[in-house]
């Protein structure tokens, strides 16, 4: 009586094809790298703002409207939309206020513009408020209208003190404990990537506050506004 036996095939990857799997993705990283690290180096092309000329701007502010805040923010948006054509930068002339939690302060923002390489907002609270900065991939001008901020980085035995009129610069990748007094706007700019930066401005939301409204309204408006910026080629 005749026995069949049923011979199996082990399938084995072989070696060759698992190294050129890894050379493909070790060439791909590279390439991401390499790209990553040129848009980098060149994205000051698509800044339209200039921080000098904001500084200058927030002075004017201060001066025309004194303790006046509101008169300031319509001295600001007035003065941008004079300055800058709408076929060349979009301007959110509409005060769509928020609240803003990142690193565990607390304030509310008017997002003046938003776009992939800069924004602007207004930012502060009449309550007085503190936290993180934060670690970011852009720098950042706060510029004071009102009020007082201070801050400090690990080793600094004193605070740093900003006043009406100066700007306190955060450059990218820097980080502080800040302090907010009662009654202090500011303008705040900030040149880089932002969308790195709305992980941080929504961490807070989806892990403490869970305020959904709040985090529809500032995804809706920022959405927008950098929709808006691209359809003219604003990046």
């Amino acid at each position: 009586m005749a026995v069949s036996k049923k011979s199996t095939k082990v399938r084995t990857e072989p070696s060759q094809s698992r190294l050129t799997t890894w050379v493909k993705r070790i060439g791909f990283l590279g390439i991401l790298i390499t790209t990553l690290g040129w848009l980098d180096s060149i994205k000051d092309r698509w800044y339209i703002f200039e921080p000098a000329f904001l500084h200058e701007l927030a002075q004017t502010a201060i001066a025309s409207s004194p303790n006046d805040t509101a008169g300031m923010i319509k001295h600001i948006v007035t003065n941008l939309t004079e300055t800058y054509p709408d076929n060349k930068i979009r301007l959110n002339t509409h005060q769509d206020w928020v609240f803003n939690n990142a690193g565990g302060a607390m304030g509310a923002m008017y997002i003046i513009h938003a776009s992939i390489t800069e924004y602007l907002i207004i930012f502060g609270t009449p309550l007085g408020t503190e936290g993180h900065t934060g670690i970011h991939t852009a720098d950042d001008y706060f510029h004071i209208l009102v009020g007082e901020q201070w801050a400090f980085r690990p080793g600094q035995l004193e605070m740093e003190r900003y006043t009406p009129g100066m700007v306190h610069l955060m450059p990218r990748g820097v980080a502080k404990q800040y302090k907010m007094h009662e009654g202090c706007w500011a303008l705040e700019y900030a040149r880089g990537w932002i969308p790195l930066m709305l992980p941080f401005g929504f961490a807070d939301t989806l892990t403490s506050t869970l305020d959904i409204p709040t985090f529809y309204n500032t995804a809706r408006i920022t959405g927008r506004e950098i929709i808006k910026n691209l359809l003219i080629g604003k990046i």
